[in-house]
């Protein structure tokens, strides 16, 4: 049984020995401060009605303890409504993992290998869709008949070499198929310090999730970083149906980062945001990151897609993560997405109704300075950035000499960032830049 008081959360996710280079996890599990599985089990009424502004507050004062991470967690992206019973959650879960596993189903009828416990690192089709004949992608398909048929559950097979299924030709299925390798080369690097992703099964999991993802989302399809944030999904919640939705609501809040036009990539929206709000609370930097060339902010890029997985330990990461959704979280979420055609007409009205105490402190603060009417509030995690640019100031200005050394100091704080200060130091400059803005 595991200790509440003072336990490391590296004991949770455990790191292969000889990767002794990887930062340790500040992050502690603490009596009284951490979100225990006892104040989580007693914060539900015996219907299921969750108490989500006690429950907002303790995470932000001690984050999640490991053992229930992945179940509040769905909480807090708005898979479920904390105004729900256990017996509608049940049944939206039921529907959800059904919906999956015929997604899932639709893709393996493209793509064999979608669910057979392998991924694939190699190219399988050409820009026109012609079977890329490579014996790499053949062994990958099919390591253990050492030819080209992959077997499928009707018995049936399907010859890559030969095989030209009508839907080849869309151009849909193309590109998806095109996105496959990608996300096979991305899943091998991912988080591979951790003793968890030694399983080829657990890796093969994180790559038929991104896969999967990329056929719904045909707007966005698969990205590099997807896989960082998809990661700690796989490891936190056993069901691969439940780790795919928390992924999706996640995504919901950070595809604009990954949309990619012919002209921007949709991260650059909110490095100029960034810029913006730096200009305001700390003229003197921003004045000297543009002398520099930096004034399009894009040192920044890695943090704001990836969420600072980079920059915190794995542990750590998760911390932030749940503090910042803590933070923002807003109890009209799940609505929003559930019924998004009539989301503009149901947010008005619960607006009205849902009580600020519900709410999230970052929320509140919206709330309060007339931020949400804005046409797109912006995230805390530009201000996050914001605060660690701002916490190293006077080095940039003193040091920095180009762009290369901003990268450099903004590169040397791996591993020394603090979860809680840097959540803090996000807040203080958001209650500033609307007092700032306002005026």
């Amino acid at each position: 049984m595991w200790r509440d008081t003072g336990a490391p959360a590296d004991s949770f996710y455990e790191v292969r020995p000889e990767c002794a280079d990887v930062p340790k996890t500040k992050f502690k599990i603490k009596a009284g401060k951490t979100l225990s599985a006892r104040k989580w089990q007693a914060a539900f009424t015996p219907e299921g009605y969750l108490d989500i502004g006690k429950t907002l507050s303790r995470i932000y004062r001690g984050g999640i303890h490991p053992s229930i991470r992945g179940e509040v967690w769905e909480f807090l992206l708005g898979c479920y409504d904390p105004k729900s019973t256990f017996d509608e959650r049940e049944r939206i879960r039921q529907r959800r993992r059904a919906q999956y596993a015929w997604w899932k189903e639709e893709c393996r009828q493209m793509f064999p290998v979608i669910g057979s416990g392998r991924f694939i690192t190699a190219p399988v089709v050409t820009e026109e869709g012609e079977p890329i004949q490579d014996p790499l992608v053949r062994l990958e398909a099919n390591p253990n008949m050492g030819q080209t048929t992959v077997p499928q559950e009707n018995g049936t097979s399907n010859n890559l070499e030969t095989a030209k299924d009508g839907q080849d030709k869309d151009k849909k299925v193309i590109q998806w198929k095109l996105t496959l390798h990608q996300i096979g080369l991305d899943v091998n690097r991912t988080d591979r310090t951790l003793v968890f992703y030694e399983k080829q099964e657990n890796l093969s999991k994180l790559w038929d999730i991104l896969a999967v993802y990329a056929w719904v989302d045909k707007d966005v399809g698969y990205c590099q970083g997807m896989s960082d944030l998809c990661s700690p999904m796989i490891i936190l919640l056993e069901d691969e149906a439940d780790a795919f939705w928390c992924f999706e609501r996640l995504m919901r809040r950070l595809r604009v980062n990954f949309r990619c036009t012919e002209r921007s990539v949709g991260v650059e929206a909110q490095l100029s945001n960034l810029a913006s709000i730096t200009q305001v609370i700390d003229p003197k930097l921003h004045q000297h990151l543009e002398t520099l060339g930096g004034g399009d902010y894009l040192f920044a890029f890695r943090m704001l897609m990836v969420l600072f997985r980079r920059e915190f330990s794995f542990g750590d990461s998760l911390y932030l993560w749940e503090m910042m959704w803590a933070l923002e979280y807003d109890p009209d979420l799940f609505s929003m997405y559930e019924e998004a055609d009539s989301a503009g007409e149901k947010s008005e009205g619960s607006k009205k109704a849902k009580s600020i105490r519900q709410c999230g402190k970052f929320e509140r603060e919206n709330m309060k300075n007339g931020a949400k009417n804005a046409e797109s509030p912006l995230p805390i995690s530009i201000f996050l950035v914001a605060s660690v640019l701002k916490d190293r100031s006077s080095k940039l200005q003193t040091e920095a000499r180009g762009l290369d050394d901003v990268v450099k100091i903004l590169n040397d704080i791996t591993g020394n960032l603090d979860a809680k200060k840097a959540c803090t130091g996000a807040m203080k400059l958001h209650k500033k830049y609307l007092k700032k803005a306002k005026k």
